[in-house]
C-alpha cells in the first residue's frame, strides 16, 4: 500500500517580478516500510517537496494523499493534526531547546498531543532507550556530542508512534563514523517497519536507502532501486 501517492505536483514562488518554478510536475508513490533517498543540488526542488510531503507546506497544483488523507485541501490547523498524528521529523541542526533537558524535548510533541504527564514521560524515556540515552535523559544538549543531540532528536520524532519519518540532511553536521551511528538507528527503525524519506546531498548516505530518488530544476530525473544496508539487511532476514 502506498503511503505517500502524488501526481503532478507543482510549486511556484514569485520573488519580485521572478517566478521560480520550484517543482514542475512532480508524480511519484512511496509504500509504506519503504527508505527513499532525495538527492539532488541546491534549488533542484528536494527540500520543497520533503516540505510538501511533511504538510509544512502546500503544492501549487497537483495532489497528494498521506496514508489516504487528501493533504492539497487541508487548513492550516488540519496540516497540524496530520504532522503530529503521522510524521516525525528529523532536522541537520537537532532543533532542540537548549535549557531543556533531553527527556523533555522528547516530551514536547505529546505535549502539543494532549498526552498526559505520566504516560509522555514513560513513553519519551522508552524513545531515548530505544536510540541508546536512556541514561543521558537528564542532560540538557550543551552535555550532549552532536550524534547524541541527534539521537534525542531521532528520539522526539518516534515519540508519538509515527508512519513516516522524514530527515532532511541528518548527519549533515555530524562526523562520519557519528553518522554511519545515526543511519544505523534510522535503518533498524526501517527494519521494523518505520517507513523512513531522508534528503541528503552525500552518496554514502543515500546508499544507507533502498531507493534513491535525483532531483534536477524541479523534476524527477533518476528513481533507483539499490540494495544499500538497508535493502541487504531485509534480504538476509
Amino acid at each position: 500500500m502506498a503511503l505517500i501517492e502524488a501526481r503532478e505536483l507543482t510549486k511556484t514562488y514569485t520573488m519580485g517580478s521572478t517566478t521560480v518554478h520550484a517543482l514542475r510536475g512532480v508524480s511519484l508513490d512511496i509504500e509504506s516500510g519503504d527508505f527513499v533517498a532525495i538527492m539532488g543540488a541546491s534549488g533542484s526542488g528536494k527540500s520543497t517537496l520533503m516540505n510538501i510531503l511533511g504538510c509544512l507546506d502546500q503544492p501549487s497544483g497537483g495532489a497528494y494523499h498521506l496514508a489516504g488523507e487528501a493533504v492539497e485541501r487541508m487548513t492550516p490547523e488540519q496540516l497540524a493534526s496530520i504532522r503530529n498524528r503521522r510524521i516525525g521529523f528529523v532536522f541537520q541542526q537537532f532543533n532542540l531547546l537548549p535549557r531543556t533537558s533531553a527527556l523533555e524535548n522528547v516530551e514536547l510533541p505529546m505535549v502539543y498531543a494532549g498526552v498526559k504527564a505520566a504516560e509522555r514521560r514513560a513513553r519519551a524515556l522508552a524513545a531515548l532507550e530505544a536510540v541508546g540515552l536512556g541514561e543521558r535523559g537528564g542532560h540538557t544538549p550543551s552535555e550532549l556530542s552532536g550524534g547524541q543531540q541527534q539521537r534525542v532528536a531521532i528520539a522526539r520524532a518516534l515519540v508519538n508512534q509515527p508512519q513516516l519519518i522524514l530527515a532532511d540532511e541528518p548527519t549533515g553536521a555530524l562526523d562520519t563514523r557519528t553518522s554511519e551511528d545515526i543511519m544505523r538507528i534510522l535503518s533498524d527503525l526501517n527494519a521494523q517497519g518505520m517507513t523512513v524519506v531522508l534528503v541528503t546531498h552525500e552518496a554514502d548516505i543515500a546508499a544507507w536507502a533502498r531507493r534513491r530518488l535525483v532531483f534536477r530544476d524541479g523534476l524527477i530525473v533518476e528513481d533507483a532501486r539499490q540494495s544499500g544496508p538497508a535493502a541487504t539487511a531485509e534480504a538476509v532476514a
